[in-house]
């Protein structure tokens, strides 16, 4: 329980967070790093090359300093990013570390500024909100290890690989144990643990599994990251290196964008590489229930699983729209507004700035925020839920 002093401090300190809270997590992550390279094989280095992650951090950190005296107001972000955490591998030993640190970084970015009273409030608050993220985290692997899962990482077996188009490659995966998967809902995700070659430390990313359940068997659709600067690690060895036959360390399954189980219509907003946990819902659901499927690419040839969509929408007398952007643009609001109607669930997932074009405009046009549901894969989304 934080007192009233430290948290008058605490709140004290929001403006100047505001303002430095991005050198701050940028002096921090290259701290703390330095200090403890083994971390490197669990954090992401080219969200750390481009700046994602300290801005991640920075209004995690803001959000939390806002909230101390309320810390249940931020519980929803709590949750998801445990769900990340979790499936990360992070663990209570990690947390000292990173409030050791983050502590040292405040101080040393705002200097006299940062008294001996601001890092003793500081180091409370922290102190507070890492407590609430262990025991979050401890529950998810417990529910985990309940459900038939694992706690951290195991070998699965590439069974089969599949090129779905140009860029994308589906992986079929089976645990190497044989024991049965745990159950998952679809658009949840799995992490995979790999170690390229050239690499010095190993790399995580997160896939959703891109189909409803099936047997015992998780696929993952991935796209070669091929254009970026650098190239994606881990999407290249996935196409590249990995074949039938591989092995490669998985996660449970985490993730709560999943699809809520009522009748309000459905619409599914998909771009690009975003398709696959909306492919996963779609292919869950039954007969009974009004749902439409946007589809937006460059092209159609990059259009992955438009024939698997548009079988399933037929056998749920749905509807599909596609658009390319080639050729016709991007989505707009006024696309989106032809497909909304009274009580629509809207699940939306691509690329950043695709979302954050077109969730205002899902707003614009009158759907509240507790029936518009996305995820994003990165550490952090930049607007205001």
């Amino acid at each position: 329980m934080l007192t009233k002093q430290t948290i008058d401090i605490i709140k004290s300190t929001v403006p100047v967070l505001e303002k430095y809270g991005v050198d701050i997590t940028k002096h921090f992550y290259k701290r703390m790093l330095e200090n403890h390279p083994e971390l490197k094989n669990v954090f992401n280095q080219t969200n750390q090359r481009e700046g994602r992650q300290p801005q991640a951090l920075a209004a995690s950190v803001y959000a939390a300093a806002a909230n101390i005296d309320n810390l249940d107001a931020i519980l929803p972000v709590v949750h998801l990013i445990a769900h990340k955490h979790r499936a990360l591998g992070i663990l209570p030993e990690h947390y000292p570390i990173v409030g050791e640190n983050l502590l040292a970084a405040i101080k040393e970015v705002l200097g006299d500024a940062a008294t001996d009273e601001i890092i003793d409030a500081w180091k409370d608050a922290y102190g507070v909100i890492a407590d609430v993220f262990i025991q979050v985290e401890e529950e998810l692997y417990q529910q985990a290890e309940a459900n038939g899962g694992w706690r951290l990482f195991k070998p699965f077996k590439v069974v089969k690989k599949e090129q779905e188009n140009e860029l994308i490659t589906s992986f079929y995966l089976e645990p190497e144990d044989g024991k049965a998967l745990p159950p998952y809902q679809p658009g949840q995700y799995i992490t995979v643990k790999v170690k390229a070659p050239g690499e010095e430390y190993t790399a995580l990313r997160h896939y959703t599994v891109s189909q409803a359940p099936k047997g015992n068997i998780y696929r993952i659709s991935v796209k070669r990251e091929a254009e970026n600067n650098p190239k994606g690690v881990v999407s290249n060895y996935l196409h590249d290196d990995v074949e039938e036959g591989s092995t490669i360390e998985v996660s449970a399954p985490a993730g709560l964008f999943t699809l809520q189980q009522n009748e309000n219509p459905v619409l599914f907003v998909a771009g690009g590489i975003g398709v696959t946990p909306l492919y996963a819902m779609l292919d869950s659901m039954e007969a009974g229930r009004e749902v439409v499927f946007i589809q937006s690419v460059r092209n159609e040839k990059l259009a992955v699983f438009q024939e698997q969509i548009q079988k399933k929408l037929a056998e749920l007398n749905g509807t599909y729209f596609a658009k390319y952007s080639d050729e016709e643009g991007h989505l707009t609001k006024d696309d989106l507004a032809k497909f909304i109607k009274e009580n629509t669930e809207v699940y939306i997932c691509g690329p950043e700035a695709f979302m954050e074009a077109l969730i205002p405009a899902v707003r614009e046009l009158g759907v509240p925020d507790d029936r518009i549901h996305f995820e994003f894969f990165g550490p952090g989304f930049s607007f205001k839920a």
